[in-house]
């Protein structure tokens, strides 16, 4: 554009001391003449404020998220973002309508009604992982008369009466058993106690490495944080055991975790994203010490297919499929991006099946290369994008804000009325299409009619708006696509988790052993099921899982062991013989 302002040119430096700048001061304020080294120090000093202002003006996105980073930031809703909205700035059409149906009335609200005593947050219905234990009535029972009135018959009701009772312990619990020992006096025969029947022949049960797996790959543990907390509660545990308790178990879940994959690449949605993370073996002197002993032509060749001798960075990409009403979350971990690891997916797709719908953010290296899909855009980073610049351009960004929280109040009422996702994209194009058209026709006219300036922190939001308007809008033109790429900004949030705990992968194994755990472990969270049981029940039937992995997922695994005999599963019991040995 020919009106484009031209960026500076930064000052000359000039090597000033304070007792220049005092005596300087001095004479302006005594009204003296300055001397013509005085002028050009104090013109100096107005161009660098000058740069430095104009520097800061460019630079202010970047500060303000900064300061995001380092003090937090609660929430972006529209409502934080704007402030109290009484100023009574225009919104485009359908805006209005839509914020005042989704704002409470000014009428007065009736009191809240305080909670009934003893209500608690979660009822009883909510612990379905506890223990159940029944208590009858100690002097009554169903049939009886009733003490009371001497006529009626008494019933069992069909709800009981509850009462909860947490317990806290060591994450991984342990007993000890001492057998008696009896000893004769004559010939020395000694008789041990018979080792109680439900007692495993290892000294670690299975549940211990899901315990570990879902504190470390779950909850973001570290080994070592395990280790002293066990410890300090008298139960040791070091961390090299409790790697090699998860490394043993790998085997066992890699069928599942491999079905998932195949599973996920059928899908007909799938978000994808990835962030930095860090494996040591493939880091600096620990990068060039490995590749100095690679003696195989063959592993050379494998390394040169799976990295680009520029590459440095290492990443886990997240890849969260829907595929049949069911959510798949995968995460890769090493040099490749997330449009590489969605490739890899991907290649596992059925033929015949139709490209999926992907949701991801603009970045390039997030598409799968010559795979096609059907390319969504996240509305939520083009919004971050206008957000980010509301303390200076308050009226345009309260504008923009204000149309997309009309987008995003009526996927809403499309989620309250369950709507099919065929009726869904009606329901959007009825509802936010105009408002969409419009919010286009005033983008195009800021840039058009040179209203701002294209390189201002709002000039590029509405450019990066503009060139992808069509990934962004897609949801007005195809069914089941999504707004935006939360659901798999929520799934890496697992990963962040973990790095900023563990720091790191200390090698590839240990990568892709995480990757794994973490893979199971969402995917159960995102489907409602209890990941330790899960992780449980895919060792204790591993032969099962291996043969037929379709039925052991998530959703369905339970059916499946309703199906397994009653002989398989429990472990080998121990022998007196073996546990005696144990210290």
């Amino acid at each position: 554009m020919g009106n484009r302002k031209q960026k500076p040119p930064p000052p000359k430096i000039i090597e000033v001391d304070q007792k220049q700048f005092d005596e300087l001061l001095e004479h302006a304020e005594a009204g003296q003449a300055l001397s013509q080294e005085e002028c050009q120090l104090l013109r100096a000093a107005f161009g660098s404020l000058s740069y430095l202002q104009n520097l800061l003006s460019q630079k202010n996105i970047s500060i303000a998220r900064l300061r995001k980073l380092l003090f937090g930031a609660s929430t972006e809703t529209t409502k934080a973002v704007l402030g109290e909205e009484t100023d009574g700035t225009s919104s485009p059409a359908g805006v209005g309508a839509g914020e005042e149906a989704g704002s409470p009335s000014d009428a007065p609200q009736p009191a809240p009604k305080p909670p009934p005593p003893g209500h608690g947050r979660h009822g009883a219905d909510a612990y379905w992982g506890a223990e159940r234990i029944q208590v009858p009535h100690d002097s009554l029972h169903p049939g009886d008369d009733c003490p009371e009135c001497q006529e009626g018959t008494l019933y069992q009701m069909t709800r009981p009466a509850t009462l909860i009772r947490i317990v806290g312990q060591a994450p991984v619990p342990a007993k000890v058993y001492e057998l008696q020992r009896l000893r004769c006096n004559l010939c020395g025969k000694v008789f041990t106690a018979q080792v109680p029947q439900d007692v495993g022949a290892d000294k670690y049960d299975l549940t211990v490495a899901s315990m570990i797996g879902l504190l470390k790959y779950g909850t973001g543990m570290p080994f070592n944080r395990v280790e002293g907390l066990q410890g300090s509660l008298g139960i040791p545990l070091p961390a090299s055991t409790q790697w090699k308790l998860v490394a043993d178990a790998a085997p066992s879940l890699r069928p599942a975790h491999e079905e998932l994959i195949r599973q996920g690449a059928q899908g007909d949605l799938v978000y994808n994203d990835d962030t930095t993370n860090r494996i040591l073996e493939r880091m600096g002197k620990r990068l060039d010490k490995a590749e100095a002993k690679k003696g195989s032509a063959a592993e050379s060749e494998k390394e040169d297919e799976e990295k680009d001798p520029e590459r440095r960075g290492i990443f886990t990409s997240g890849i969260v499929c829907s595929c049949a009403g069911h959510l798949i979350a995968l995460f890769f971990t090493g040099w490749k991006h997330a449009g590489e690891n969605l490739r890899d997916v991907l290649v596992r797709r059925a033929a015949e099946r139709r490209p999926p719908i992907q949701m991801c953010d603009a970045l390039s290296r997030n598409l799968p290369g010559e795979l096609k899909t059907i390319l969504a855009n996240c509305l939520a980073h083009a919004r971050r994008k206008f957000a980010d610049v509301v303390k200076y351009f308050d009226k345009e960004v309260r504008y923009v804000l204000k149309a997309l929280a009309v987008i995003y109040k009526n996927d809403a009422d499309a989620r309250k009325q369950n709507l099919s996702p065929e009726a869904r994209l009606q329901w959007h194009q009825a509802k936010s299409a105009p408002v969409m058209k419009e919010l286009h026709q005033w983008l195009t006219r800021q840039i058009e009619d040179r209203l701002v300036e294209p390189n201002s922190g709002l000039g590029q939001a509405i450019t990066f708006m503009l060139k992808h308007w069509s990934e962004l809008t897609l949801f007005l033109r195809q069914a089941g696509a999504p707004l935006d790429n939360n659901l798999c900004e929520r799934a890496l949030k697992k990963v962040i988790l973990h790095r900023k705990n563990a720091m790191f992968y200390l090698t590839d194994n240990g990568a892709q052993v995480g990757d794994m755990y973490m893979s199971l472990i969402y995917t159960c969270q995102l489907c409602g099921a209890n990941p330790f049981d899960y992780l449980t029940e895919l060792q204790r039937h591993a032969a099962e899982v291996a043969a037929h992995p379709q039925n052991w997922m998530p959703w369905n695994y339970r059916d499946a062991l309703a199906l397994v005999p009653a002989t398989t599963g429990p472990p080998a019991t121990a022998t007196a013989d073996s546990l005696a040995t144990v210290p």
